[in-house]
């Protein structure tokens, strides 16, 4: 047997917490594979002892003691080759023993012996010491680590943050975004709203190539645009030169997130989408007209929805968000102190639009001006 850092004798070497050591895997194995041969000895010597002519039934014990025996003898073989090779881990040897096991409780079974290999089992459950505990746990504690800091490098966000609320808001957009009545051609007009440089003039949406150049661009669906507009998903502030900078409102920066997490709730095509709110806004005692009008007309997102959305932030934004939060408590409390540190103020602090002040009910509430 090669020899490695304990010894001349590769069968000292401990396995994983919890398991045996291969030495012991070595021993049951070959105890397995006696008690398995003699099984099958009995059972063919209760064949050469029957003085009956009809010997067919103990033939075939016998037959079935021997196979099991034969796979016995082979897991054994196969454990100590294992043994002899350093490549080969614990488990392979654990493993090879367990089945030993079990062959001969089968073989014993078969011959209608008593089935004392069952008893070789316990030599390979070994209790963990507290020592062993400790050491899998700290094991645990670091992988639990590693994996969070690759998670953290790979998101940016903390798991509170890529976890629970993306959970929260995976749910959300399941439930609400098919209820919405898009499609995703309204989907790519709020992407571009976001983006500050979507504009309205003379009838015409268009995503313009520059931020503040309001004139030619990209065209960008003129129904669509109206009907996020007129359902609030959409803003509008006007420029010096008449035309109208289209923005995202709170509501459709929110439906927009949700509409990004479940894609599958978008419609396919717009008569799709009209289909949908039809059978949405169907009622008996409505005039028909009546009942197209409002289908024609993009329902709000779900108060609800809206209220439990919460954006995952990441780790750079908390950040800056504490390092402002200490910047205005300093203030507070008076400025400079003497022996007490000023902080540090971000190198470039991050662009982020303030949180409305107004409830979502009053929102809505406000007067929209019309585009066209």
């Amino acid at each position: 047997m090669p020899e490695d850092e304990y010894g001349a004798n590769p069968q000292t070497r401990p396995g994983p917490p919890g398991e045996p050591t291969p030495r012991t895997c070595l021993q049951v194995a070959r105890q397995a594979a006696l008690l398995a041969a003699t099984a099958s000895d009995a059972a063919m010597t209760a064949v050469c002892r029957s003085r009956s002519r009809n010997t067919a039934h103990l033939e075939a014990v016998m037959h079935a003691a021997h196979r099991e025996a034969v796979e016995a003898e082979e897991c054994a073989d196969r454990a100590e080759r294992y043994a002899d090779d350093p490549a080969m881990p614990a488990s392979a040897l654990v493993y090879c023993a367990r089945r030993a096991v079990d062959y001969a409780v089968l073989a014993q079974s078969a011959a209608g012996v008593e089935t004392t290999a069952a008893d070789l089992r316990a030599e390979l459950q070994r209790t963990l010491t507290a020592g062993e505990r400790a050491e899998r746990e700290s094991v645990r504690r670091r992988e639990e680590a590693w994996q969070e800091a690759a998670e953290r490098s790979a998101t940016g966000m903390d798991s509170e943050n890529r976890t629970n609320k993306e959970a929260v808001n995976q749910h959300l957009a399941e439930r609400h975004v098919a209820a919405l009545g898009w499609t995703a051609g309204h989907a790519q007009v709020l992407e571009a709203a976001e983006t500050g440089r979507l504009y309205w003039r003379a009838g015409r949406a268009r995503q313009a190539a520059r931020h503040g150049v309001w004139s030619g661009g990209r065209r960008i669906s003129r129904d669509r645009t109206k009907e996020l507009f007129a359902a609030r998903f959409l803003v509008a502030v006007r420029q010096d030169d008449g035309a109208r900078v289209l923005t995202p409102s709170p509501m459709g920066q929110v439906a927009l997130e949700l509409a990004r997490l479940h894609p599958a709730g978008l419609h396919t095509s717009d008569q799709a989408a009209y289909e949908a709110r039809f059978a949405k806004v169907r009622r008996r005692y409505k005039r028909r007209d009546d009942q197209k009008a409002a289908a024609r007309r993009l329902p709000p997102l779900n108060s609800s929805a809206w209220r439990l959305y919460r954006r995952p932030i990441t780790l750079t934004e908390q950040d800056e968000r504490a390092e402002r939060d200490a910047t205005h408590q300093w203030e507070g409390e008076g400025g400079y102190c003497p022996a007490v540190r000023a902080p540090h103020t971000a190198a470039s602090p991050a662009k982020t639009a303030p949180a409305p002040q107004t409830s979502h009910t009053s929102w809505e509430s406000a007067e929209q001006p019309t585009l066209w």
